[in-house]
């Protein structure tokens, strides 16, 4: 298969136009983080790795490298860390995803950059957190929501909890709080008298985060400690999954009275049904919603509940997502460079976000990076990796 072509980063608009992204390469929230700064329009400029580094993912399909330009620099090499450091004197953010104490060793750490530049954004994206007893353990996504709780509350009462991909842990609970931390300090950074500092974000930190509300109603006695028994876990029969005619799902959502009456009369077993609260009922209510939704199949149902306020919607595959006519009219997905992927977001009337550009490939953009950020030189791959 031939890769898709890739043109070259440049800095371009949305709301962080002028901010400069140092971005130490790694897998997982850390480049996601930064491809999202990125997106919003700052200079994200990747320190890759000689022999790479990551998940084994085509270096031209990685979409999380968009946006951004690459250099190679090897930290271990008795130049690299000077390289880093030359490039922080110069930028506002560095993000970076090692284990604790590795940026330190290598003689980049927090210390060392904010030396050189007082005023940088120093923002440090880990699963356990820069300090505690697993600080120092490997770790993934499914781990971190697993100790927090948020892995036990996702799926059917009578099976094992249902794994989220590495939506809620990686991205939710750690790329986007190590964002939201990044402006924040950028903002401070930014005042009269304002200094850079270090963001510790940490996945453990921002899952658990994440379920403030449910612990807010675990408090008050409206939610069971237990998954699939609660109002928005699945376990309220009008609230998730229904499997349709064709082996499809249909997904509703119909929690409001008004919601609630609108959903069952367009299912057609109104005067069939209780009272929404009268929970003793809820198992007979999920069978009789179960087997109305089998007699038709997903795109039946979909004409059935359109344009309504019934709160349904088909369970669309991620191919399928993009020719959602909802999706396609706001251009929530975007093609660019032979990718089908995720616009930008969110939107911004004045500094609109975009994809620029495609994957970043490792080491492709040091002659633009060292003219554009006043470096005599910077980290270029071999020829024969270009």
């Amino acid at each position: 298969m031939t890769p898709p072509p890739t043109s070259r980063p440049t800095p371009g608009g949305g709301p962080l136009a002028g901010v400069r992204v140092v971005e130490l390469a790694g897998i997982g929230p850390g480049p996601f983080a930064a491809m999202v700064l990125a997106d919003l329009g700052a200079d994200v400029v990747r320190v890759d790795r000689p022999g790479g580094a990551g998940l084994g993912i085509d270096s031209a399909y990685d979409l999380t490298n968009r946006n951004k330009r690459s250099v190679l620099i090897d930290l271990k090499a008795d130049d690299g860390p000077a390289a880093v450091l030359d490039l922080v004197e110069r930028a506002d953010v560095l993000v970076e995803g090692y284990r604790p104490g590795v940026a330190e060793r290598l003689g980049i750490g927090p210390d060392d950059c904010l030396a050189r530049n007082p005023r940088l954004v120093y923002g440090r994206m880990t699963g356990w957190g820069q300090e505690g007893p697993l600080a120092d353990r490997a770790g993934h996504d499914i781990g971190y929501i697993a100790v927090t709780g948020t892995l036990g509350m996702i799926g059917r009462a009578d099976e094992a909890p249902a794994v989220p991909a590495n939506l809620v842990g990686d991205y939710a609970g750690g790329s986007l709080y190590l964002v939201i931390g990044i402006l924040a300090a950028l903002r401070h950074a930014g005042t009269e008298g304002g200094t850079g500092q270090v963001v510790d974000a940490a996945v453990v930190d921002g899952a658990a985060h994440l379920t403030t509300m449910i612990h807010a109603m675990m408090a008050a006695g409206g939610w069971q400690d237990r998954r699939g028994t609660n109002l928005l876990d699945g376990g309220c029969p009008f609230y998730g999954c229904y499997e349709t005619a064709d082996g499809q799902y249909m997904a509703v959502g119909a929690l409001e009275q008004r919601f609630y009456a609108e959903f069952f009369g367009l299912l057609g077993i109104a005067d069939e049904v209780p009272s929404r609260k009268d929970f003793d009922r809820w198992p007979e209510l999920r069978a009789a919603v179960a087997a109305r939704f089998k007699q038709r199949t997903r795109a039946e149902w979909t004409e059935v509940f359109e344009g309504s306020d019934a709160c349904v919607a088909p369970v669309l595959s991620l191919r399928e997502a993009p020719e959602h006519p909802h999706l396609a009219a706001r251009g929530t997905f975007v093609r660019h460079g032979g990718i089908t992927q995720p616009a930008p977001a969110p939107r911004f009337s004045a500094t609109p976000g975009a994809v620029r550009t495609g994957p970043a490939l490792p080491g492709a953009d040091a002659v633009s990076v060292a003219r554009d950020w006043g470096l005599p030189t910077a980290g270029e791959a071999p020829a024969a990796d270009r």
